[in-house]
């Protein structure tokens, strides 16, 4: 679609102006040329059985903007002392801007009332309509053809029903206009408004075609259009005005009086090639109604019938049908993954594993609170609740007190395959049931009536093979560092990699060695490696003792990699940033950054304040200060990624402050300057936890010959500033605060882990074993690791990290560890 489109838009800025005096000129005479089958809107309304005798197009930037221009325009009565007023009634399953229609009406104290699914299809709780034919009070229901939440659709016959007084969502006298969210139906559904004549259509082109956005239409009754009412008038709406006097004449069409200013006429032009592709490929709506009605039920009905070796459901379903007709169900399935107790699994984790598949999905309420409260059981009391908690629409705080905040979504298009539901329903397998645990999996294919079969077999029903590489989102290690100017102590006291002392070295297993664990002696706690991140997302700089500074260890993510739009490139866009490893000489005050088959490159530590030019970056949302480092560092890492990038470093005028708020298992703490990390100054593992982990990731090989993921890998991926030794398996999750020799620290929360775990940090290659076997042995969060600030550092004289200083933990009241379960544990716990 977008090919046969670009052609005419590569044209000359001559050929442009030209075309759009045409497409003026042709705009103006849009009624008499209406029934062209060239012409754009006369495409749409045949595209919905309808004509321009009947129905107008208003083009808007969305279906947003049309309710939005309903919402305006509509004859609203307010309340007065002869008239009740004007109502306006909303289906709570509905869009956040269907209800947000509502702020309009209020400013003109026009009642809203919203109006639950159950009271309109429940026939003896319908209200009926006071008989007074000579009012003509005016009041607006609106209601979705099809939920976006859950793909319920909701019977077209209603419009028909109330605006003849035979069914009304309240009991007032007057006359009912009927809107028709048709955005989600239309997408993958014909709507006939020849039979169904709603008032007002809003929809969107981007919903039909992919392409182009930011371009939707009204589609307005032309018996209602006279109603409508319009106070701001812009270029190309009025017939007369005059500059300064109250003196204006709208145009006559309802069209010419509500699409201000220019249209995005080129993004019209790109209908025509809309309509002609969906015809071309599928041969009508009608086809792609049955083909993607065929998928969601195929994939409804294997995803329902997956169980636990205990019996318990993989997942739960949220419809209002049982998948059986296209007239009823859309082509969404929502769903929460529970584990084998029955527990809700956060919809953030669901994601973050899916992505390791290649399989997007949509999580949250979707816009549609109303649904979602609905579905899930959720009251407004806990809505409010959740938010006072730190949750807002759109964030990935999944779970408040064990109780969801959304869930999951998966729809199909025209362009969906057996392929693509199929895969999604193996990868549900694969991360909630072992192997054997598939049989679970019925082998109907689309059409049939499937039911359970206990004895077949999962892997015939569903690809062998499919496409595990993932790009990962932000990075997993976010911790703070600042240049400190004052350091004539500091760099006399930095060691790299200094041998212990003799007498401290005891015995050590194979692993512990490999990953450079230092030798015994050293208690029960205490600090075995230090390592910072000089440049964002690349290899990490091990040190045996270092200097602090006031955002955390000095240097540590002080300067990030760019692109060409000055957008911080991270190892989810780019892996091979951790092939960049970068050395910091406090004496020379230089960073040596180096590069297999790249000459070794030098930055200067300190900023030149004549030269610097501040330029603005984000990191997490926030706007940081920041300076490029040149054009020589600039051509290196150019080179070396092939494609434009640059060097930036934070000011060290600007300062950052931690505001993330914390959760239930977190810790207020202190106001922290942060350097470019994404949330805290220091991140903190525990040996121990990853040592369980890793004896988890190697139960596969049985001779133990070959270590599958060496603790030094294990260790390098969690890309964590301070490393310790511990006597149980994820304790530090239990600690409010610590020393670290004359050092206090506040514990500030978990880390929540991505798929950075992913990335082999020594060759920058992907593989989702480690997040998977993190996922499956942990309580629903991906934690790993915790977040360390200060509490009170005084700057006024050095202070250090060193590896062998002791770690002294504070535990939080009633803490209780909870570590992996035990192999045999593990297989009633969950594959």
């Amino acid at each position: 679609m977008r090919e046969p489109h670009c052609s005419p838009r590569a044209s000359s800025q001559a050929s442009l102006k030209i075309s759009w005096k045409m497409f003026m000129v042709t705009l103006t005479a849009r009624t008499s040329a209406a029934s062209s089958p060239m012409t754009p809107w006369s495409r749409i309304l045949a595209h919905f059985h309808t004509s321009p005798d009947d129905y107008s197009v208003i083009f808007t930037a969305g279906c947003t903007a049309a309710l939005k221009l309903v919402a305006e325009a509509f004859p609203w009565v307010s309340p007065g002392p002869e008239s009740s007023g004007s109502r306006f009634c909303y289906l709570t399953d509905s869009h956040t801007s269907v209800v947000g229609m509502r702020k309009v009406t209020m400013a003109m104290n026009v009642t809203s009332i919203p109006v639950r699914p159950e009271d309109l299809w429940s026939a003896e709780k319908l209200a009926t309509a006071t008989s007074d034919p000579n009012c003509l009070l005016p009041h607006l229901f609106c209601y979705p053809a099809q939920s976006n939440f859950s793909g319920t659709r909701y019977p077209l016959s209603w419009i028909g029903e109330v605006k003849s007084g035979r069914m009304c969502p309240v009991s007032v006298p007057g006359k009912w206009f009927v809107l028709l969210d048709a955005a989600s139906h239309v997408s993958t559904s014909p709507l006939d408004l020849s039979i169904h004549q709603a008032d007002f259509v809003p929809l969107s082109f981007y919903k039909i075609f992919g392409f182009p956005t930011g371009l939707g239409a009204l589609l307005v009754n032309n018996r209602t259009a006279p109603l409508l009412r319009k106070t701001y008038f812009g270029g190309g709406t009025a017939a007369a005005y005059l500059a300064g006097e109250d003196f204006y004449v709208p145009r006559q069409s309802v069209v010419e009086r509500f699409e201000d200013g220019t249209i995005s006429f080129l993004d019209v032009i790109a209908l025509k090639h809309g309509f002609d592709a969906l015809e071309r490929l599928t041969g009508g709506m009608e086809n792609i109604k049955q083909h993607t009605f065929t998928l969601t039920q195929y994939t409804y009905t294997a995803l329902a019938a997956l169980r636990y070796p205990n019996g318990a459901p993989v997942v739960q379903i949220y419809s209002d049908s049982e998948f059986s007709s296209p007239e009823v169900q859309g082509p969404i399935i929502n769903f929460n993954v529970l584990d084998d107790n029955g527990n809700i699994i956060g919809y953030s984790e669901v994601d973050k594993m899916a992505s390791l598949y290649n399989i997007h999905l949509r999580t949250g309420c979707f816009c549609n609170t109303g649904a979602c409260q609905r579905h899930l059981g959720i009251s407004n009391e806990m809505v409010k609740k959740h938010h006072q908690a730190g949750h807002i629409c759109g964030d990935n705080v999944d779970l408040v007190d064990g109780q969801p905040t959304g869930s999951v979504r998966i729809s199909f298009g025209y362009m969906s395959t057996l392929e693509d539901a199929q895969a999604f329903l193996r990868f549900i397998i694969a991360t909630r049931l072992r192997p054997s645990d598939g049989q679970h999996l019925l082998q109907a294919t689309p059409g049939e009536t499937a039911v359970p079969r206990a004895e077949s077999e999962v892997q015939s029903a569903v690809p062998a093979t499919m496409d595990r590489c993932s790009p990962s989102p932000q990075e997993d290690a976010p911790t703070g560092s600042q240049v400190w100017n004052d350091l004539p102590t500091a760099v006399d006291a930095v060691a790299l990699h200094p041998p212990l002392p003799e007498a401290t070295r005891t015995q050590q297993t194979p692993s512990e060695q490999a990953a450079g664990v230092p030798e015994g002696g050293l208690g029960p706690h205490v600090v075995t490696n230090l390592y910072l991140y000089p440049i964002k997302s690349c290899a990490a700089f091990e040190v045996t003792k270092w200097p602090l500074g006031k955002q955390g260890l000095l240097y540590d993510r002080s300067w990030m990699v760019v692109n060409h739009n000055g957008i911080c490139l991270s190892q989810k866009q780019e892996p091979r940033l951790c092939l960049i490893q970068p050395f910091i000489d406090l004496q020379q005050r230089i960073m040596v950054i180096k590069a297999k088959g790249m000459e070794p490159i030098e930055v200067p530590l300190d900023e030149n304040s004549e030269r610097a030019q501040i330029c603005q970056s984000k990191v997490c949302a926030d706007r940081v200060n920041t300076y490029d480092c040149g054009e020589k560092i600039s051509s290196w890492l150019s080179k070396f990624f092939g494609r434009p990038c640059h060097l930036i470093k934070q000011s060290s005028n600007f300062q950052r402050n931690a505001r993330k708020k914390h959760g239930k298992d977190q810790s207020p703490g202190t106001t922290a300057a942060l350097s470019l990390v994404n949330e805290a100054q220091y991140l903190l593992i525990n040996r121990s936890s990853v040592l369980e982990l890793h004896q988890r990731l190697n139960t596969s090989d049985e001779n133990r010959k070959v270590e599958l993921f060496p603790m030094k890998d294990l260790i390098s991926r969690f890309r964590a500033n301070i490393i310790t030794n511990g006597t149980r398996a994820f304790e530090e999750e239990k600690w409010d605060e610590i020393s670290i020799g004359a050092l206090h620290f506040q514990v500030s929360g978990p880390c929540h882990r991505c798929q950075m775990i992913c990335i082999d940090q020594h060759t920058g290659q992907r593989n989702q074993d480690v997040f998977q076997k993190l996922s499956e042995t942990r309580e629903r969060k991906v934690n790993f690791g915790v977040y360390l600030m200060h509490t009170s550092l005084d700057l006024s004289s050095p202070h250090f990290l060193s590896v062998g200083s002791q770690v002294l933990p504070v535990l939080k009241e009633n803490a209780e560890c909870h570590h992996l379960p035990s192999s045999e544990e593990h297989q009633d716990v969950i594959s």
